[in-house]
């Protein structure tokens, strides 16, 4: 039975989701550019590629607009300005816990330290925390956006271990990610826990998969 001294969570997707109107925040981006809009949320989020590359963010959503303008026959638009008018109008604050989340890290606190390792900038991502006021509650604190390396690399979790004095093997992740959370984590030599959205977890090996992060107390209590 594994014996848990740290459990670390990823934030996006795992410990929060956005609440903010996503076809509202569409309709202002076109809006502020003036332009006609073409296209929706869902669009642009299947146009983007990959993680946000948080060294040019403008540059990856206006990516994601050149492709969708061009589904649209829309040749006369200026994806940049697209892009800006996005990241100007995502508000960060507009987020709240997933089920289960609250509580499970106030049971992960009462059996050893905690963290947060996340590949986000640490303005946003702290934005994000603040306005769930759980800020103050960790112990660790990784915005793997200020590293040279980000999830799935090893190092932003090699350095919320380095800040908190525990071992690799004494450490649980908890991610909803495959490619990022449990690559990274294995990667680093933890244990890591899939949080999963009904999608089969393929070549990846987590061990342990769980539905909500209520299902945090059996694991930490040695109950799975």
């Amino acid at each position: 039975m594994a014996v848990f001294n740290a459990v670390l969570f990823d934030l996006d997707g795992t410990l929060c989701r956005r609440t903010q109107d996503t076809q509202a925040m569409y309709d202002r981006v076109f809006e502020r550019v003036g332009e006609l809009r073409f296209g929706d949320p869902e669009a642009l989020w299947a146009a983007l590629e990959g993680p946000p590359d948080h060294d040019d963010t403008v540059g990856y959503f206006a990516a994601g607009f050149t492709r969708v303008a061009a589904q649209h026959g829309r040749s006369d638009v200026d994806p940049l300005a697209l892009g800006r008018a996005l990241l100007s109008s995502i508000d960060d604050g507009a987020v709240a816990f997933l089920p289960g989340a609250e509580e499970a890290v106030a049971h992960a606190a009462a059996t050893g330290s905690i963290g947060v390792v996340t590949n986000g900038p640490e303005d946003r991502q702290r934005t994000k925390l603040d306005a769930l006021e759980i800020t103050e509650r960790f112990d660790v604190l990784v915005y793997a956006a200020e590293l040279p390396f980000s999830k799935p690399h090893a190092m932003p979790f090699d350095r919320a271990l380095d800040a908190l004095g525990v071992a690799p093997g004494e450490t649980l992740y908890i991610g909803n990610s495959l490619a990022y959370d449990v690559a990274g984590a294995q990667n680093a030599g933890l244990s890591v826990a899939w949080l999963h959205d009904g999608a089969d977890a393929g070549a990846y090996e987590p061990d342990y998969v769980i539905d909500s992060l209520a299902e945090l107390p059996a694991i930490l209590e040695g109950d799975r």
